[in-house]
């Protein structure tokens, strides 16, 4: 089984069609981890915590979306990696 260079960076980085796919449109768990972290720093006391446990679902949710359907293999690896860091910033 041979595989080139080429189709290794095809499958990394590109999507279906062939279109450079590493990032996009921000779909709506990352929206609501960007609002989120953004009213973060706004707010304190039992309504931040509320915030935070918020925005870690939603940034759990877009890592599981995007490691389980990502569109190529850089964005499911992005998507292992941002799942492992809100497990372990959970846990911490």
């Amino acid at each position: 089984m041979n595989i080139s260079r080429s189709q290794i960076i095809q499958k990394t980085f590109k999507d279906k069609d062939g279109k450079l796919a590493i990032v996009g449109i921000p779909n709506v768990p990352l929206l609501t981890w960007l609002v989120t972290l953004s009213l973060g720093w706004i707010l304190s006391g039992t309504a931040d915590k509320l915030v935070s446990v918020i925005g870690h679902g939603a940034l759990f949710t877009w890592a599981w979306l995007e490691l389980f359907q990502g569109v190529n293999y850089f964005r499911r690896a992005l998507g292992a990696v941002v799942l492992l860091y809100t497990i372990w910033s959970a846990v911490n």
